[in-house]
């Protein structure tokens, strides 16, 4: 009988050595996973917040409304939100709108032509066709847009483009300045635009678009 209750002690004590190295395991894990939370959310909290310039916050909302307009297939109205984003503060961002403005004119292509009445349809037309790289025709119908909107400062300011896109720097700094004349927001949408490549070079086209930093030089 000794014997069993030996034997019988041996066998309650076994599992309970067992339990006891799985719990202190457990608790070690947990241990470790609460210190590695800790670091994480000490990281977190240190870290910088980052400063969004607020054009370009805006700019990415209009985008994300053309894309659902493009999504939807209602490709008139994502051409016309496009469009304005190719003067964009990002250069990224104005590249992907222009990659999907050409998907959007390939596919109004398809459709029946629509006239032309109005200055505003004169001008949305004639910047579809710069960026078809059409640049006789876009001349032609900004000509129009001009005469029917005569104060319009995105009309001078895509004759700017225009112009700097077709190598006549002389043109382009006449309408740049008669653009930010109107809408002086327009220098800084030039300082990143690509379109104005060629005048990058010209001190003139730096006085226009850095006014501040030409008065000190």
């Amino acid at each position: 009988m000794a014997k069993k209750k030996k034997q019988r002690q041996r066998r309650r004590r076994v599992p309970k050595s067992k339990r006891a190295i799985k719990l202190a395991r457990a608790r070690l894990r947990r241990s470790r996973r609460r210190g590695h939370r800790a670091k994480v959310i000490r990281r977190r909290r240190h870290k910088p917040a980052k400063i969004i310039d607020p054009r370009l916050a805006q700019a990415l909302k209009q985008y994300e409304l053309a894309i659902k307009h493009f999504n939807h297939q209602n490709y008139r109205r994502a051409r016309e939100i496009l469009e304005k984003l190719l003067v964009a503060p990002s250069r990224q961002l104005a590249e992907r709108a222009r990659m999907h403005l050409k998907i959007c004119e390939q596919r109004l292509r398809r459709a029946a032509p629509v006239s032309l009445k109005t200055g505003d349809d004169h001008y949305y037309y004639a910047v579809s066709l710069i960026n078809l790289q059409r640049y006789d025709e876009a001349r032609r119908h900004l000509e129009k847009a001009r005469k029917l909107l005569a104060k319009a400062d995105y009309v001078y300011y895509a004759l700017a483009a225009l112009t700097a896109l077709t190598g006549d720097s002389e043109a382009a700094l006449a309408h740049l300045r008669l653009a930010i004349r109107l809408r002086p927001e327009n220098r800084y949408q030039a300082r990143n635009d690509a379109d104005f490549k060629l005048l990058e070079s010209d001190p003139r086209f730096f006085e226009l678009v850095y006014p501040e930093r030409a008065v000190r030089l």
